[in-house]
């Protein structure tokens, strides 16, 4: 169960490690330097307080950091047992079901990027799908050394503040989560178009396309929750399938026999995981349009 921040503020040093002691991955030395920055008016000051005890840190402690981290979809190490943390963040991207092509892309890419590096390619799952990691990889690759750590640490302090952002409430948020929601607009009538059946899927180069969400819009012609939120958009291509058909058959709006539009796919790409993309449908029974919404 998540953790008041002022509960936090109270405790024994002790509990402050061990609550926040897998913040960053295998490190409870950073939640012990940081417990001595209490008390925290903010769960922004905690996560600040973490990130500089980690800049202030020798070049080798932060690279052991990095190398406390495990490879992403490596079957040995998971067999030998990663954090609960890491376990769930590579699950969230299906990581744990990879095709036999996606497998092997991994296998490749990660041990290209060890060879030249030294340190496993570090990246915050939870903002990815499984194609954009790959390209991230193959975007990094030529980086030199110097240029990687950086990289590696910035993602270490996304993949931290999402962790926090899970465990520790506070009057604040971190700026971890985004949002992407739809509605239907029923122009033949002029109305909100209720009861349309919207299937959001993510889609894969190399895998099998993952149903995400599945949703029936309101009176309002929108969906009761986001498609996805309370976390990141993962960064990907993906698509919104809407039942049209069934919906206007149900108001006996005269229609050709198969219908012109039964079913119809949008597909589209997210590049940013903390902003809101609004996907709406405007439709009739023989037309469609959409736009990019906010």
């Amino acid at each position: 169960m998540p953790m008041k921040l002022s509960d936090l503020n109270l405790a024994g040093k002790d509990e402050f490690v061990k609550t926040l002691g897998n913040i960053f991955e295998y490190s409870p030395w950073i939640a012990e330097q940081a417990a001595a920055a209490r008390p925290f008016v903010s769960l922004k000051t905690l996560f600040e307080a973490m990130q500089a005890v980690v800049d202030r840190a020798p070049a080798d402690i932060r690279l052991a950091l990095i190398k406390a981290h495990p490879d992403l979809a490596n079957k040995t190490q998971r067999a030998a047992g990663l954090t609960a943390e890491s376990n769930a963040e590579q699950n969230s991207v299906g990581l744990d079901r990879l095709s036999d092509a996606e497998f092997e892309a991994f296998e490749r890419v990660n041990n290209a990027y060890r060879a030249k590096f030294g340190f496993p390619y570090i990246v915050c799952a939870r903002r990815q799908t499984r194609d954009s990691i790959l390209r991230d990889f193959e975007r990094r690759l030529p980086n030199d050394s110097k240029t990687e750590t950086q990289v590696s640490i910035a993602e270490i302090y996304r993949i931290a503040a999402l962790r926090l952002d899970q465990l520790v409430t506070a009057d604040d948020k971190l700026a971890v989560q985004g949002r992407l929601s739809t509605h239907v607009l029923d122009t033949h009538s002029g109305k909100p178009a209720a009861g349309i059946s919207v299937v959001l899927t993510e889609l894969s180069d190399l895998g099998e396309a993952r149903v995400v969400a599945r949703a029936i819009t309101n009176s309002d012609g929108r969906t009761d929750h986001p498609l996805i939120g309370g976390r990141p958009v993962p960064i990907g291509r993906y698509e919104l399938m809407f039942r049209v058909g069934e919906y206007f058959s149900a108001r006996s709006v005269p229609m050709s026999d198969p219908p012109f539009l039964d079913q119809i796919p949008l597909r589209f790409s997210v590049s940013d995981p903390e902003g809101h993309l609004h996907v709406p449908l405007l439709v009739t029974p023989w037309s469609y349009a959409t736009y990019r919404g906010s």
